[in-house]
């Protein structure tokens, strides 16, 4: 009688440590998963204005403004920049374009700013603009990178065109400044500094300046 007792006492300790063992066995093989906090909605008005654009000669897509700080989402503003109305403003140093408006407004564009877009400032003008542009590498572009060979007379338009579905051509005076706003593609790259190419703009925002912008309107560069 007393082994048949010492032996259910042992069964029963025997299960309750197998009891605790398999709870610990599902503490250790389900740890603990850090929770990534959702990115922060996008306003409606904000997804109709980066939305696709399937009418333009290629079809374009969403341009992807969740990578980017709603700073640079076009919007309309108050105009800090002292010029006159119908002045394009480049604000290098924070990445902002400007498109000045009647009334004190003005219409504010994030930009990304690769190297040639260090390379000129001043007062200059809006010669001319292209829709879906041939781009031409400078032969100093293709000496520093040779791949860019088959380019020398031009790439055809396309998604993939360095300048995108519109580039406006600067000039001071009678010479082409080669400073060129363009658009691109790459949301990642709008309020950086990158490195090749001028001043450049999501798709949507570039075919928004090009219909605003007239021919021979002013242009003011700040580094």
């Amino acid at each position: 009688m007393h082994s048949h007792t010492i032996s259910r006492r042992h069964m029963m300790l025997g299960a309750s440590s197998l009891a605790v063992l398999a709870l610990a066995g599902c503490a250790t093989t389900t740890p603990k998963v850090p929770v990534t906090p959702p990115s922060p909605a996008i306003p409606p008005e904000y997804r109709a204005m980066y939305a696709a654009l399937p009418n333009e000669r290629f079809p374009i897509p969403a341009a992807d403004i969740h990578l980017i700080d709603p700073i640079y989402w076009r919007q309309e503003v108050t105009n800090t920049t002292g010029e006159k109305p119908g002045t394009v403003v480049v604000d290098t140093p924070s990445r902002l374009l400007y498109w000045t408006m009647e009334d004190g407004r003005a219409m504010r564009y994030g930009v990304g700013i690769g190297r040639d877009g260090f390379a000129w400032e001043g007062r200059g003008h809006v010669a001319y603009g292209r829709e879906w542009p041939t781009w031409t590498p400078p032969s100093e572009m293709i000496d520093r990178q040779p791949e860019l060979e088959p380019y020398r007379h031009g790439m055809e338009p396309a998604l993939e065109n360095p300048l995108g579905p519109r580039a406006l051509y600067i000039h001071q005076g009678n010479r082409d400044t080669l400073y060129r706003l363009h658009g691109n593609m790459d949301a990642r790259s709008i309020g950086q500094a990158v490195s090749s190419g001028c001043v450049r703009l999501l798709f949507q925002d570039v075919i928004d300046l090009y219909g605003r912008v007239r021919w021979g309107a002013p242009i003011v560069v700040v580094q």
